[in-house]
Parts: C-alpha cells; structure tokens; sequence
C-alpha cells in the first residue's frame, strides 16, 4: 500500500509546489531577468509572461491586461504577432517568436513611477451596478489609484499590487509599473472584426496591420453585426444613455438615464460610432474580463486600447468589417476579401446597447481628438510620452527584424497548419 500512495503524494506535492510558484508575487527585477527557455509560457503567472506581454504591447499586437498570467488573451496575441510575421498561428511561444520580439527590447520592460497629488484626485468609492444610482453620480471615475494607475501603464489592477507588495498608493510612493510605448500613430483605413478569435485588427491603406487588439464582441443573445460599415462619429469620454424601450431592462428602471462620463462607464473612457446606427467599438470597466464577458452587440476594447485607436480611424475614412462566420482576418488577408464583397447592412434591429451621447461636438475629417477635457492631467498618453521616447513612427522593428533574424531558406508553413 505505502508503494501506491508514494507517487500520488509526491504528484500532490509537486502540483502543490507549482501553484504555489504561478501564484508568489513576481518582482520586477525577475521580469527584467526572464529568457526563453524553449518551449512554451509556463503555466499560471510567470516573470517569462509579463515580458512576453509588454513586448506584444509594445509592437501593436495587445494582449489586453499586462497581468504576467498565462491566458487566452495573450494566446490570441501570440497569433496575431505570428500572423503579421506570417508564421505557423498557433499560439505557442517559440524561437521565431521570441527573436523577433526582441525588436521591441530595446529598453527596460519595467520602470520606476511616483505616484503624484492629481493620480489621487477625482476617484470615487465604489461604482453601483443599478444605473438611476450611477445616473446620481458626477462621474463614472477610477474607484483607486491603484486601477487609475494599472489602466495608464495597461495593467491588470491585481498585477500592480502584486508587483509592488506592501504599496499603499499614496502621493510621493514610489512604484514599479510596466514601461509600454507611447500610443502607436498612423492612420487606420480598414479594421477587420473576427468573432471567432475575438481579435480587432487596423490596416493601413496599403494593407500594413499597424495595430490588432483582443476584444468582447457581441453574444449569442445580442450578435455584433454584420458586413461593412464605417466609422461615422469618435466621442472621447463619453457619457452613455440609457433607454429602457431600446436598451435591455435593468430591475425597476422605466425610464431613460443619462450615466455621466468616466473610465468605469458603461462605454468605458472612448466610443467609437458606426454607420451601423446604435453600434460602436469602445472601451469597457472591466479590461481583465474580455473574454469572459458577452456585450450587447458592440465591440469592446479596453480603455488605452480604444483610446490609441480612436486617434488612428478618421470619419468617413475608416471602414470596419465584420467578418463572417468561419473567415478569419488571416482568410480575409490572404483572399483579399474587399469591403464590397462583405454582406450588406441588414434592416435595423435595435440591440441591447446604445450609442452614447458625445461629451463634445463630432470632429471633422481629418479627425483629430482633443484632451480628456475632465482631468487632462491624467490621460495616459501625456504620461508616456514623458516616461518613454516616441519611436519613429515610420519605423516598424518587426519588419526589419523579419529581414534579419528568420534563417535563411525558412519556407512558411502551408496555410492549412494555421490554427487560427
């Protein structure tokens, strides 16, 4: 009996040591010390991880929270930096991979940030989930520093608190954050929307990805549209109305509600509207749950991710495709599939989400977005500007990596081995 219970403890043991290691807090100096090793992300949160996240970050390719966790999200991130570099799409960490991550390396992925007097103004204590309490508030705003200061440097609100152990948060603390680049400029002509990967790619007009994001889009209940459509309007923090003869119906609310302004809106900090009416990409509370959330027909980024967007699409200038079921962005790519060839606009049929109404007048084309005209200090890109240099904007390090880190002789894989 004792020669059948030894391996079964040991197993318990080992699995017990493992868990215990994904889930001990990393510090930044191990995040700056990670290496490939071979083989793929290990499992649970890593140093490896989190190194691996603010590189895609850092080259356009999102994997949504930095939060050092092994997840579907940065698998889908992985895909997306493998189908820009014509890769095998499978997810999977490998030396191709890393090499040409390494482009983006070029400066420490961690850094040090203290904390300022405004970083803890203009919070509130707690967000209601009943929408005539949150139409009471002034503003749907960060409930901490610690969730304003995770969203500025793409962070899993957790994350940060696990890399800083013993922070309280305060003015004049020093804190270690992630170190992403400034917002990505450009211009985006065509953003290609996959259901089934859940990925919201932008192309410019010469078909260059210049930034891919992972995203909630719609549910089996309130479906995302279909076909083309284009982008008609860009709201920057946007209050949200809500109609109960257009909207889903909340408990005992009968009447339409304007929610105020804020990151934790509905809509989150951006909305983005479609020539599709009442339909839009935006950004969302609640960034850590992208994938395990269902909206109500609209597509939702996080925040910061929105926010670069909505400074790369221009009005009347953007189109936006919602692929149909079974074409992937790599199928639409590589057949070329324009946006006359998409399924036209149906009859509309209201979804459970509304446009919301602007916080400013609709900008002209060329679109050029103002400051947050709530709290200008605190937008996310004026604080990485000072903490990062602005990288070349014609630059593109994947590109020159391509040229010199794949072997010579290295044949793409067929088509018919991407998993995506």
């Amino acid at each position: 009996m004792p020669t059948k219970l030894a391996p079964a403890l040991l197993a318990l043991a080992l699995t017990a040591t493992m868990v215990q290691a994904q889930d001990a807090p990393l510090t930044a100096e191990a995040i700056e010390a990670a290496q490939f090793g071979g083989g793929d992300l290990p499992g649970g949160r890593s140093a490896l991880t989190a190194k691996v996240q603010i590189l895609l970050d850092r080259s356009g390719t999102s994997p949504g929270v930095i939060d050092g966790y092994k997840g579907e999200m940065s698998r889908s991130a992985l895909m997306a930096f493998e189908r820009r570099a014509s890769l095998p799409m499978d997810g999977v960490l490998d030396p191709h991979v890393w090499n040409l991550l390494q482009a983006y390396a070029e400066r420490p992925a961690t850094q040090d940030y203290t904390i300022t007097e405004a970083d803890a103004q203009g919070l509130v204590d707690a967000i209601p989930t009943d929408y005539a309490e949150k139409a009471q508030m002034t503003a749907m705003a960060h409930t901490s520093v610690a969730e304003r200061l995770a969203e500025r440097f793409h962070m899993d609100e957790r994350f940060i608190a696990i890399l800083n152990p013993g922070a309280t948060f305060t003015p004049g603390e020093v804190i270690r954050v992630m170190a992403p680049n400034p917002p990505i400029r450009g211009r985006v002509a065509r953003i290609l929307i996959d259901k089934a990967t859940r990925r919201v790619a932008g192309y410019d007009a010469n078909g260059n990805m210049v930034v891919d994001y992972p995203a909630t889009i719609g549910s089996s209940a309130t479906p995302s549209p279909e076909g083309a459509h284009d982008v008609r309007t860009v709201a920057v923090n946007p209050n949200y109305t809500y109609n109960p003869n257009v909207n889903f119906r909340q408990g005992d609310n009968d009447k339409p509600l304007i929610v105020p302004p804020g990151p934790n809106g509905p809509v989150g900090s951006v909305w983005i509207g479609l020539s599709k009416p009442t339909y839009g990409i935006h950004g969302t509370p609640t960034p850590s749950q992208l994938f395990h959330n269902a909206s109500n027909g609209c597509v939702r980024l996080t925040n910061w991710d929105a926010e670069e967007l909505a400074k790369l699409v221009s009005i009347g200038g953007t189109s936006v495709e919602f692929l149909p079921t079974g074409t992937t962005i790599a199928d639409a790519l590589n057949r070329g599939v324009p946006a006359t060839d998409m399924p036209v606009d149906t009859p509309l049929s209201l979804p459970a989400e509304t446009q919301p109404t602007p916080a400013a007048p609709v900008p002209a084309q060329p679109l050029t977005l103002p400051a947050d005209p709530v709290q200008p200090q605190q937008t996310p890109e004026d604080t990485r500007e000072e903490l990062a240099p602005q990288p070349d904007p014609q630059a593109d390090p994947l590109t020159d990596a391509l040229d010199s880190v794949l072997p010579e002789g290295f044949v793409v894989p067929p088509l018919d081995q991407a998993t995506e």
